[in-house]
C-alpha cells in the first residue's frame, strides 16, 4: 500500500530531494516491484536448480540477497555511485540495506547520519517495502555488533519515510498452492508432464515465465506452453485455456470470461465448456459459444484455439 510522504519543507531538505527523485521515477512502485520479484527469482535460479523458495537457498546465498538488491536497484533506476555510499540520487549519497525482517538491517559507522534506502521484501508473503531515513544518533540501538555496526531502535524505526509499504509483487504461485501439490508437481519426471500438472492444479492463478522455467526445467521453457506438443495443446481435451499477458487478444478473451487477466511474461489457466444459445454472458470463439465451466464439472468439448496476435508491449 502506497503511503504519501509527509510534507513538512525543510525538515531535511536532502532527504526530501532524494524521496522526491525516486517518486518521479516509479510513482506506483511498478519498478520496485519488478526488481524485488526479479531477484528472487535470480536468487532461486529455479530454471537450473528447481528451487522455488526462501528455505531451499544456503545460508551465504540468503545474505547475498542483499547485495543482488543493491545492484539490481542501481542498474533499473541508473543510480550513480556515491562518493562513500552506495548510490548518488539528487546529488545526495544514499547507502541501501535490505533485511528479511523490519528492523534487521545493519548500519556500519559510515553510514551514521547519512541517508538510508531501508528495504523489506518476503516472498511467502509476496511483499515488499522501501523507505528512506537520516540515521540519527538518537535512532540507534545502544549495542554494537564486533564490526561496530548497530540497527535502528524503535524511534529511528518510527522514523522512517515509507515510500511504499506492504506492497505486493508478482506472487510466486509455487508458493501459495497445498506444498502437497507443488510436491507432486515437481516430481514427475518430465518438464512437458510438470508443467501440464502445474497449470491443472494453478487453474485461475497467474503463472510468471519465472515459475514456468522453474518447472519446465528446460533451455526453451516457453515452447512447453505453447501449441504444437505444448500445454496449450495437451489440455485442450480438458477444456483448458492458457492466454498469456505478452497477447492483447489473450487478456481480451481472460477478461470476457471472468478471469484473472495475465500481466507481460504470465500464463493464466482456466477450463471452458460450450454454452446455451440464449446465455448472455457466453464469450464466442471459433464460431462457438463457450463460458466458463464449473468445478468438477464435466466439459462439453476440447477448448478452442487462441488467437496469436502478439500485443505491442
Amino acid at each position: 500500500m502506497y503511503r504519501p510522504p509527509p510534507t513538512n519543507p525543510g525538515r531535511d531538505a536532502e532527504l526530501d530531494a532524494v524521496i522526491a527523485a525516486l517518486l518521479s521515477q516509479d510513482p506506483d512502485g511498478e519498478r520496485f516491484s519488478n526488481v524485488f520479484r526479479a531477484t528472487f527469482d535470480q536468487l532461486y535460479d529455479g530454471q537450473r536448480t528447481g528451487r522455488y523458495k526462501w528455505d531451499q537457498l544456503f545460508k551465504t546465498e540468503k545474505t547475498h540477497y542483499g547485495t543482488l538488491i543493491e545492484i539490481n536497484l542501481q542498474r533499473e533506476f541508473e543510480f550513480a555511485d556515491g562518493s562513500d555510499l552506495d548510490y548518488q540520487i539528487a546529488g545526495v549519497d544514499v547507502d541501501c540495506k535490505y533485511s528479511f525482517r523490519e528492523g534487521g538491517w545493519m548500519l556500519p559507522p559510515e553510514s551514521w547520519d547519512r541517508l538510508i534506502l531501508v528495504a523489506i521484501a518476503n516472498d511467502e508473503l509476496s511483499s515488499w517495502s522501501i523507505g528512506v531515513v537520516r540515521v540519527r544518533p538518537e535512532y540507534l540501538r545502544d549495542g554494537r555488533n564486533r564490526d561496530g555496526k548497530s540497527g535502528l531502535n524503535s524511534i529511528g524505526r518510527d522514523a522512517i519515510t515509507w515510500l511504499f509499504r506492504n506492497a505486493d509483487f508478482a506472487p510466486n504461485v509455487l508458493l501459495q498452492l497445498p506444498a502437497r501439490e507443488v510436491e507432486r508437481v515437481m516430481s514427475l519426471k518430465s518438464g512437458q508432464k510438470r508443467l501440464d500438472e502445474l497449470f491443472r492444479v494453478a487453474e485461475g492463478r497467474r503463472i510468471h515465465r519465472n515459475t514456468i522455467a522453474t518447472v519446465a526445467q528446460q533451455q526453451d521453457y516457453m515452447k512447453r506452453v505453447r501449441t504444437n506438443g505444448g500445454s496449450r495443446t495437451n489440455l485442450r481435451a480438458e477444456g483448458f485455456l492458457l492466454p498469456g499477458g505478452d497477447f492483447e487478444s489473450h487478456r481480451q478473451i481472460a477478461a470476457a470470461f471472468g478471469a484473472i487477466v495475465p500481466n507481460p511474461g504470465e500464463i493464466v489457466s482456466f477450463r471452458v465448456t460450450l454454452a446455451d444459445n440464449d446465455d448472455p454472458a457466453a464469450v464466442v470463439l471459433d464460431g462457438r459459444r463457450w463460458r466458463r465451466a464449473a468445478l468438477g464439472e464435466v466439459v462439453s468439448a476440447p477448448a478452442p484455439e487462441l488467437p496469436t496476435v502478439r500485443a505491442d508491449y
